[in-house]
């Protein structure tokens, strides 16, 4: 274990090592020298924000000394002091740490990339002369020219312009710029220049410097001509002490010592766009990919103090320049708070008109709504069919007036009552659980019910029932709409009862058929007794044997009538019976005269060993039975078979999966294909005397009574009626 977190240690410091970099900072100048504080200021800030760079910085402090003797022990000072150490990157500032990088750099930093700034007189040419070629950086540049035009444009009486330099490899670089500008504005006022002073020659120049139509172009004294040094504030303050005129310059760094300003060169703005740079390089760019800044990044700046000792305005077509010792007005010293204030205000105003707006548009709308609930309440009360809405404990919500009337109730006083309160227990208890049903899958349902009302009249509903939602996607409830079906159902009964009478004829036939026997025999009995009784040989057992034979003839007429009678009969509710039971008392009653028609009526259980159940309708669908058996019938007597031929009407009956399946086929022919569609359209017969009911109610029937289906297809010269009927317990 102990292995382990030592392994686990070593190389978590082993990954967090290869992911330092280290950046030497090379500075021409020395530390305190204000134009090399402010680069190493930049770099420093923005390494800051990247805990895994390590810069290391050090000052040639060439400003001071500056001789080959010295430089050469510099390196060798280098070589020491960084033998053991490896670099990322390398960066350079002024022109001294390029020309000490440019000889040396074989000999301490070989093959590593190297970044300058600050560097005077740039040309490309000198980075062709040198002995490597992974190096990029930002040229420093002053820009005389701009700073000229910067003057004229302030002082539009301007007369004379002293420009102070010195003899240092800067200064000598500007005055090589400075030479084709001053031949470019000699014309506009007189120009004197001068690096060849001693300091006290030079203060009295400066102070004889006419007032009002003068100024000084400040450009560099760290030496006069006695090889006196200065520092750079030491030169320039002397100056400024025994001026009388505005100084501008072109560095940055004299700002705070009494310098107008002008369009300088800033130390900042190198030091912000070179370790921008060296970021890169760092994150895995190659060196090669990031071309030289070229044009100086140079900056507008001015000392306020100066601006309103000297009454300047700065120039208009000067955009955000930058101000420095301005005085800090209530508004600046607290920027942040105004802006916020002024941000906050401006929201909260936003949100006042927001809200103002959205409460318009809220009353809009809620007189919109309440228009129309008004609508739908009307709308509702005038739909004949009785609509009520409840939420998940199944109390009533609302309802429209025909509810209300169907209940005998008001509507209030329907509100919050249930189900339990207006209809029968049973009724009540079975919408409870379909609504409880509806709630848990949120589907719709249709179900009826048949009730009596407060006054005793008999009704026959059907409920259509669905689950809405509320607006935050909760389930809220139920709404039912009620369809009366009880005058349909009568009117549907009516002509279910009217088709019955149309079969009249032919059952008053059927029973004359079933008749005919027993009314023979009944005649014989009737003579035998009579013969019996003339020759004397009427016997008590005689007597007993007519009697019982008569008796079972006359029962058996008797049935016949009852089963007439019951057919005739109209059936109130569903009940489970027996199909074989149905086709049994068919058979009884056109039996007979399916028989004396010269047609075999047969019937075929494909599931001998089950009784066949239905829930519905008995009579009824024995009616449908009767109704195609009849017109199978009457198609075979129409076709007139010879005496040898008999007609054929098979029934077979079945189960199916989730229902009993029942066919009737006669081979009288088939249907014509024009008119197979139409056959169980109402008042649709082509008979001469026929009502076209028959089989429009066998459809009825069936299909609407009883939920199941009727259809009828052709097979060669056969026609086949099948009839599919739900099974389930009652």
């Amino acid at each position: 274990m102990r292995y382990f977190l030592l392994f686990s240690i070593l190389f978590i410091g082993f990954v967090n090592a290869s992911e330092n970099k280290e950046v030497l900072l090379i500075h021409s100048y020395h530390k305190g020298y204000a134009w090399t504080d402010d680069i190493s200021k930049a770099i420093e800030k923005n390494f800051s924000e990247h805990k895994n760079i390590e810069l290391t910085t050090v000052y040639m402090d060439t400003k001071r000394i500056d001789d080959l003797h010295y430089l050469d022990n510099l390196a060798k000072l280098y070589k020491e002091q960084f033998s053991n150490r490896k670099f990322d990157l390398i960066i350079i500032s002024d022109n001294n740490a390029f020309d000490f990088i440019s000889k040396y750099y074989d000999y301490l930093f070989k093959d590593i990339p190297v970044l300058f700034c600050g560097i005077n007189d740039y040309t490309k040419e000198s980075l062709k002369k040198l002995s490597f070629k992974d190096i990029s950086g930002v040229a420093e540049a002053v820009d005389i020219e701009k700073n000229f035009e910067l003057i004229s444009k302030i002082h539009p009486n301007l007369k004379n312009i002293l420009i102070i330099n010195d003899k240092s490899i800067t200064g000598l670089a500007v005055k090589k710029d400075l030479t084709k500008i001053i031949e470019k504005y000699k014309k506009k006022f007189n120009i004197e220049y001068t690096d060849n002073l001693e300091i006290n020659d030079l203060k009295v120049k400066v102070s004889n410097l006419e007032k009002g139509n003068s100024a000084i172009l400040f450009v560099l004294l760290f030496k006069d001509t006695t090889g006196k040094y200065f520092t750079y504030k030491q030169s320039f303050e002397e100056i400024r002490e025994v001026s009388q005129v505005p100084i501008y310059g072109l560095w940055d760094f004299y700002l705070n010592s009494g310098m107008v300003g002008g369009l300088l060169t800033s130390a900042v703005a190198q030091g912000q766009t070179v370790s921008q740079m060296a970021l890169e390089v760092l994150n895995g760019k190659d060196i090669k990919d990031i071309p030289v800044l070229e044009k100086s990044p140079n900056l507008y700046i001015f000392n306020y103090n100066e601006l309103k000792k000297f009454d300047i305005n700065i120039p208009k077509y000067i955009e955000n320049p930058i101000i420095i010792n301005e005085p800090s007005s209530i508004y600046k010293e607290h920027k942040n708070f105004f802006i916020i204030t002024i941000i906050t205000i401006s929201l909260l105003s936003i949100i006042v008109i927001i809200l103002k707006i959205n409460i318009q548009r809220r009353e809009k709308l809620e007189l919109e709504l309440s228009n129309r609930i008004e609508f739908d309440k009307v709308l509702l009360d005038t739909i004949p069919n009785a609509i009520y809405h409840k939420n998940i404990e199944g109390k009533f919500l609302g309802c429209n007036t025909a509810f209300a009337s169907l209940v005998n109730s008001t509507k209030n006083e329907i509100i919050g009552k249930t189900a339990f309160d207006f209809f029968p227990e049973k009724i009540a208890v079975q919408n409870t659980h379909i609504d409880q049903e509806i709630l848990r899958t949120f589907t719709t349902n249709s179900s009826d019910f048949t009730f009596y009302t407060p006054s005793n009249e008999m009704k026959h509903i059907v409920l259509n029932k669905a689950a809405y939602k509320n607006i935050d996607g909760t389930i809220g409830g139920i709404v039912c709409i009620m369809d009366d079906m009880t005058e349909r159902i009568q009117q549907k009964q009516f002509l279910i009862q009217q088709s019955k009478l149309a079969e009249m004829g032919d059952m008053i036939a059927a029973i004359a058929h079933q008749w005919n026997e027993p009314l023979v025999e009944l005649s014989a009995l009737v003579q035998d007794i009579q013969t019996s009784y003339l020759l004397n040989e009427l016997k008590d057992n005689d007597v007993e044997n007519f009697v019982k034979d008569s008796m079972i003839q006359i029962k058996y007429m008797s049935k016949t009538l009852n089963d007439f009678r019951n057919f005739l009969k109209p059936s109130t509710k569903k009940v489970l019976f027996s199909i074989s039971k149905a086709l049994n008392e068919i058979n009884e009653i056109i039996g007979k005269q399916i028989f004396y028609s010269n047609i075999n009526m047969n019937f075929n259980y494909k599931n001998k060993d089950e009784e066949l159940l239905i829930y519905g309708y008995e009579n009824e669908f024995k009616q449908v039975l009767l109704n195609i058996i009849n017109n199978a019938k009457n198609k075979i007597i129409e076709k007139k078979l010879p005496l040898n031929k008999k007609g054929e009407i098979n029934i077979n009956i079945q189960r199916a999966i989730n229902y009993n399946k029942i066919e009737i086929i006669d081979d009288a022919g088939a249907i014509d294909e024009k008119i197979i569609n139409s056959i169980f359209e109402p008042y649709f017969t082509t008979k001469e005397d026929g009502m076209g009911l028959g089989l429009y109610m066998a459809k009825i029937i069936i299909e609407d009574k009883m939920k199941g289906t009727i259809n009828v297809k052709n097979d060669k010269n056969c026609v086949v009626f099948t009839i599919n009927l739900p099974f389930k317990e009652a």
